[in-house]
Order: structure tokens, then sequence, then C-alpha cells
């Protein structure tokens, strides 16, 4: 009896998951939002501690946020608000880091992964 290559074959591991269920999902995606982007980047080291995604993509993020939050700080020395691209700078970066920290275990993105 011949053997069949699709018996033998080893098995695909699966990639692994960011979030083991939706309140997990919802608590990490809030992580930007209620840091006020102070913690942006770190749904994005977790994930790539997890081997969610590359490490490139954290890096990415920790640099991200740094710039964007000394531009900030650029802009807007006193910290009395006085300037708009500051506070345009930090709701683009909330923004974003939110949307990308939900879309972490799409699978239909694979940027990263």
């Amino acid at each position: 009896m011949a053997s069949n290559p699709y018996f033998s074959a080893p098995l695909v591991p699966a990639r692994p998951r960011m979030f083991n269920n939706t309140l997990a999902k919802v608590i990490w995606t809030l992580v930007p939002v209620v840091t006020v982007s102070l913690c942006a980047a770190v749904p994005f080291v977790v994930a790539a501690v997890k081997g969610v995604v590359k490490p490139w993509l954290a890096i990415t993020y920790v640099i991200a946020e740094i710039v964007v939050l000394v531009l900030a700080t650029v802009l807007d020395p006193k910290g009395d608000a006085t300037s708009p691209v500051a506070g345009l700078l930090l709701i683009l970066l909330i923004i974003t880091a939110a949307t990308h920290t939900a879309l972490l275990d799409n699978d239909k993105i694979s940027i990263g992964k």
C-alpha cells in the first residue's frame, strides 16, 4: 500500500493570535486612546513578542511614536495647547494606532506578518 503524502506531510502551524477574545481586542484597541498615544506602540511590541507580527513593524511604531511625541513637544513647548498641529499629530497617532491594533488578527492583512 502506497503512502499518501498528505498524511505524512507536517502540519502547518497556525499563525499566533494577538487576541483570545473580543474583550481582549477591545481593551488592546483602547490602549492608544486611553493613554493619549503615550503607549501607542505597546500593542505592537506585545504582538512582536507573541510572534503575531514581524519585529520591524513594532520597531517602526516605536520610532513613529517617538517622532510624533517629539514633534508635538517642539511645536507646543509650553504645553498650553496653542499649536493645533501638535494636537492633530497626536490625534492622528491615536487613530492610526487604534485602527492598526484592531486589525492585528485580521487574516486579510499580510503586511508585517
